[in-house]
Parts: C-alpha cells; structure tokens; sequence
C-alpha cells in the first residue's frame, strides 16, 4: 500500500502572509518543522509539499527542491482538486492530510491513525472527527477512492477549499475513524495562525530539546510551566471553515 503525505502550503495566507517559512528557531521555518516531524514517520513512504500554480509561490517550490521533497503545484482555491491531481501524479493509494501550520505534527498520532485506517478498513480515519485534540495536531487518512469521489461529488465552496468536509459528513458513503486523545491540555489551538502565535512556537522549539517534539512533549513541558498558557491564542481554530460557509450560503443562493 503506498501511503503518502501531502502538505498543502501557500504564501498567501489571508492572516498571516508568508508563515510557512517564517523562522521558529535561529535555523528552521515552520514548514522545515512540519517536514521534519513527518519523517519521524514509520509508516510514511512519500512526503509531498502541494502548492499553487502562483508566482509568489515559486519560493515554496524553490524550498522543496533545495530540501530534496518532492512537490506538486495546482489549484490555489480549490485545494480539493490540487490534492486529487497531487495523489494521481505521485501514485499515491492511501493518502495522508496534513496543513503547514502545524509545526508540531506529531508521527506517533500520525502513525496511529494510519494502523487503524489499514486494520479497521476505512474510507477515513482522522483525530479531528470529535476534536478531543487542540488544533495544531491533526491528521486524516483517506484512500485514493475516497478522495476520487469526493473530488466528483462535491461541490460546495467549503468541500472545495478545506478537502475533506465531504468525507465527514457523508458517514452512509464513507466508513470512519476517529482517534480520541486521553489527556487534557487546556488550550485549543498550537498553529501558527496570526504573528502572535510565533511566542509560543518558539517558546516550545526552544524549551523542548528532543526531536521529534511530540504531543507528550508539550502536555508535560504546559504542565511544568504553567504559565506558558497565558502566551496561547484561544481563537476558534474553525475560523476559517466558517468563513467558507458564508461562501456556501452565496453558492446556494445562485
């Protein structure tokens, strides 16, 4: 089964332009974080950064061949569609979903939904169906015929540009999956959405020696140092799902 991880990635985030290559240590972007946590990975055979057929994005093309990952360019809106045609090019049979504002991915949860993807059969396996992790964290699996399907069959603006809302809300087509997480860490978010979040990235990346930083890592590391909290932006991490409804509510209309 060729199972691979494709990273959607732009410039031109709407709250925070140019975030995926903005430093989180004196060495390392946030999208070299990503990257790098993935191949931690034991079950990932491709590691694919999609981005768009922009000219601004021509940078995060440049990053992927000077780092030796492979890349796809597509869709800038319809990040469905730019996944579709990544899986196809690159072969992929299962494929895993992962965004590049989030610097602290972790391969152990990655991998997780993976075993229970391949063992239970599903069409879609995720950590994110009933969120019991905060934002920053995750992962959905989805086979190449499922993403096929979706990519036919959906058709509102929100399906288009977020990849999988199709998938979760149609349960009678798809089977699922979803990993709960059991411990408790009081924020709701760790990705980088606006300038503010940078504090807090970097106050982990420079706290945390060991590599890969793992979500245990930073469930103990808010335990011992409580008053990291207070540096966490709390904003609703569906914010920008949201947003894209309202683009829905003018599709319907006409």
């Amino acid at each position: 089964m060729d199972t691979g991880c494709i990273i959607q990635a732009r410039m031109g985030s709407t709250r925070l332009p140019g975030k995926v290559l903005m430093l989180l240590d004196k060495k390392h972007t946030t999208l070299d974080y990503v990257i790098n946590q993935l191949k931690h990975s034991k079950l990932l055979g491709k590691i694919i950064i999609a981005t768009t057929n922009f000219e601004e994005d021509d940078v995060i093309a440049d990053f992927a061949r000077n780092n030796d990952i492979e890349y796809f360019r597509g869709e800038s809106d319809d990040v469905l569609d730019r996944y579709y045609h990544c899986a196809e090019k690159f072969s992929l049979n299962t494929i895993v979903r992962i965004t590049s504002d989030e610097p602290f991915v972790d391969p152990t949860i990655v991998d997780q939904v993976i075993i229970n993807f391949q063992k239970l059969g599903c069409d879609y396996a995720s950590n994110n169906l009933i969120s019991t992790f905060p934002a920053g964290f995750d992962v959905e699996v989805f086979s190449i015929q499922t993403l096929e399907r979706t990519w036919r069959d959906a058709k509102l603006p929100s399906e288009r540009e977020h990849v999988t809302p199709f998938m979760k809300k149609n349960k009678d087509i798809f089977k699922q999956f979803n990993l709960k997480n059991s411990q408790n860490i009081p924020i709701t978010r760790l990705t980088l959405d606006r300038e503010g979040d940078l504090s807090i990235l970097r106050a982990v990346t420079s706290k945390i020696s060991e590599r890969p930083i793992l979500f245990k890592n930073i469930f103990e590391l808010f335990k011992q140092e409580p008053n990291l909290l207070e540096l966490c932006d709390n904003t609703d991490p569906l914010e920008g799902y949201k947003k894209s409804l309202k683009e829905d509510e003018k599709y319907l209309r006409g």
